[in-house]
């Protein structure tokens, strides 16, 4: 689980954010709670309809020549 989140870290570093949240567990309970907002989170990632990136282009190409 963690391994997602600090993937970027050297092993020894993961190793001692892992024995960090086995030993205190407020922190544990935190990062929980930051995982789960993350992915509530991005399973609400939406894209624009097409019709809407269309309004905008068309205005983009139009701005200046207002």
């Amino acid at each position: 689980m963690l391994r997602y989140v600090y993937n970027e870290l050297p092993a020894d570093e993961q190793q001692e954010i892992e024995d960090a949240l086995l030993h205190d567990p407020e922190l544990a309970e935190t990062c929980a709670d930051i995982l789960l907002t993350q992915r509530t989170l991005d399973g609400l990632a939406r894209n624009p309809r097409p019709a809407t990136t269309a309004t905008i282009l068309q205005y983009s190409r139009t701005f200046l020549r207002m």
